[in-house]
């Protein structure tokens, strides 16, 4: 077995826009560096180094691989076990060639959300992918979708050769937790990553679960990257956090969609409504959580009619903002989230706001159905 270089060599790292050095070895994160010092709460790092959508990408006529990885989950302390690791999933030719379990490896201990955090250090594992088909081909390896990992080595016992130019287009899509996708099966299994497949584009996912809040880093992120496609979905977490009011939300819908517009002009934007959550349809956040494992509202919902947003309000202002704005921007399209989740379908949310692993996929069809087909806003 050979190793080969992560950085500086023939492996592509994509989904990511920015690497950070690690006594290991490199962090992939999905926002570019310079934002850092703008983040108000210190979740949205934590939540950018999850690697929704990040992969590692190459060509090899080897028929074993190895990678070493360092992985950081969480374990309230009270919980018996920590969180699970998640999965990392090797493409061949774009098929699927194998999945593993993701080794444990550093365990961040906490006494519940927002308290101290007490790191219990571990230590890289190995993951090994054996039994590959002979002859030069095209390889990607999917990171877990919800676990900070660390990138320390890649062996193989063949050439390794940096991949050819994809001439896919690029789609970039920025929102929530529910595009995030940490309750999905794998990485390949995240909404965004499998209409992407069924779309034959490349996917690029910005989500930040909890993050969701129109922050004006990101839409410049999204001004200054390369894309072909580009998508929003908003709402959720700012009616959830009661971050906005009715006064404040459009205007920071419209100073996102410009900023983004000074970088894309004329690129398909599908702004997308917020799927079914039965606590917060008609009622205000904030949130918490229930006794029965469920979200639910604590706000008043004589305040909506005052100015607080409710998923109803939402939905209505950011149809009407696009309707408004198509009169100069025809490449704008609307999307409602009910159309990718439903409320007969408010089953599938295991605490009333997340879906579970086979919604997501059923979201990420729909999606596809809806975006890229011949009439869609992506054809």
């Amino acid at each position: 077995m050979r190793t080969f270089p992560l950085v500086g060599g023939p492996v592509e790292l994509r989904g990511a826009l920015d690497l950070e050095r690690t006594q290991a070895g490199v962090m992939p994160r999905r926002l570019p560096a310079w934002t850092k010092e703008q983040y108000q709460d210190p979740s949205v790092y934590g939540v950018t180094v999850m690697p929704s959508g990040v992969r590692l990408v190459f060509r090899t006529d080897a028929r074993e691989l190895e990678f070493e990885v360092l992985t950081s989950t969480g374990q309230l302390d009270t919980d018996p076990q920590p969180r699970p690791t998640g999965m990392l999933e090797l493409l061949v030719d774009g098929a699927h060639a194998g999945r593993r379990q993701a080794p444990m490896g550093n365990v961040v201990r906490m006494a519940g959300p927002g308290a101290a955090q007490r790191l219990v250090p571990g230590e890289p594992g190995t993951v090994r992918f054996a039994g590959l088909p002979s002859g030069m081909k095209n390889v990607e390896l999917w990171l877990p979708q919800q676990t900070p990992t660390e990138l320390v080595a890649l062996r193989a016992d063949g050439e390794v050769l940096a991949p050819l130019p994809d001439g896919r287009r690029r789609w970039v899509h920025h929102g929530s937790s529910i595009s995030h996708c940490l309750e999905a099966d794998g990485p390949t299994g995240t909404w965004p990553v499998v209409a992407a497949s069924l779309g034959g584009v490349e996917v690029i996912n910005l989500s930040q679960a909890g993050n969701d809040m129109l922050d004006p880093y990101v839409a410049r992120t999204i001004r200054d990257m390369p894309a072909g496609l580009i998508s929003l979905k908003a709402g959720i977490n700012i009616v959830g956090l009661a971050t906005f009011r009715l006064r404040t939300f459009g205007p920071a819908v419209h100073g996102f969609l410009d900023t983004i517009r000074d970088g894309h002009p004329d690129t398909p934007l599908l702004l997308m409504s917020p799927v079914s959550c039965p606590a917060l349809e008609e009622d205000p956040g904030p949130t918490t959580m229930g006794p029965d494992g469920k979200i639910t509202a604590l706000g008043d919902p004589a305040d909506v009619v005052r100015g607080a947003l409710s998923l109803t309000v939402v939905r209505e202002e950011l149809a009407r903002i696009v309707a408004a704005r198509r009169a100069r921007d025809p490449h704008l399209h609307y999307l409602d989230g009910r159309e990718l989740l439903g409320p007969h379908e408010v089953d599938d949310l295991a605490d009333g706001l997340h879906p579970t692993a086979a919604a997501y996929r059923r979201m990420g069809k729909r999606f596809a159905a809806h975006a890229f087909a011949d009439d869609g806003p992506f054809r």
